[in-house]
């Protein structure tokens, strides 16, 4: 009776191939996948599919260290004079063309767009800073020189220029990237760089394109 009833539980082994899942297997020597049912045989021919990788030069020579465009960059720096530049998104790409900048005798003044405030204000003009406070002391206000002055007042007589680099420019408005696109025709041995953005690789483009101002005439002719 025992043997009986648990014979009765299991299932049946007539039926169990009904159950279970069909297999698909391919040989190496791209042959056609064969399924086979307890009834019929069914032949599928699947082309394989291939990934393929771009390669070029800077795969094989380290193109994270040699930059090919760093002739170009510096030309159309003196050119333009304030470029928008898109760097990766995983960084460190900048600090090669950074480094030509101050190897070629340019010094750096690096700020933040997050905080600036207004920047023809705080670059160019006396400027009032509230500091912080715990609610105790009276509002106090500072007032600090204008950053790019001060900064061209310390720059040693060998120096080729100053640098004003803007980190998250992205956050600037129009007017506001408008002002630091005419900063070197103000201040002439100034060189602005705005990072206005990510790209898949570092590229740049003159900064009042980007904010729509027109070119100048000396631009106009070399085009």
């Amino acid at each position: 009776m025992a043997a009986a009833a648990a014979a009765a539980l299991l299932p049946s082994l007539s039926h169990s191939h009904k159950h279970l899942p069909l297999h698909c297997t391919r040989n190496k020597n791209k042959t056609p996948f064969v399924k086979q049912t307890s009834s019929t045989v069914q032949t599928t021919t699947y082309r394989k599919s291939v990934i393929k990788c771009g390669r070029s030069i800077e795969d094989f020579i380290g193109g994270d260290l040699l930059r090919f465009d760093l002739g170009q960059w510096l030309s159309d720096v003196e050119e333009h004079k304030s470029l928008a530049i898109y760097p990766p998104h995983e960084g460190g790409y900048e600090g090669r063309y950074l480094n030509r900048l101050r190897y070629k005798g340019y010094h750096f003044l690096d700020i933040s767009a997050r905080g600036l405030g207004d920047p023809e204000t705080t670059l160019t003009k006396f400027h009032p800073v509230c500091p912080a406070h715990v609610g105790k002391q009276p509002i106090a206000r500072w007032y600090f020189p204008p950053e790019v002055d001060y900064r061209l007042s310390l720059l040693p007589p060998d120096a080729k220029g100053l640098v004003v680099w803007v980190i998250e420019a992205k956050v600037l408005s129009k007017a506001e990237l408008q002002f630091l696109a005419i900063l070197p025709s103000l201040r002439p041995r100034v060189r602005v760089i705005a990072e206005c953005g990510n790209w898949r690789k570092f590229m740049w483009k003159p900064l009042k394109e980007i904010a729509g101002l027109p070119a100048t005439a000396e631009q106009v002719s070399s085009q």
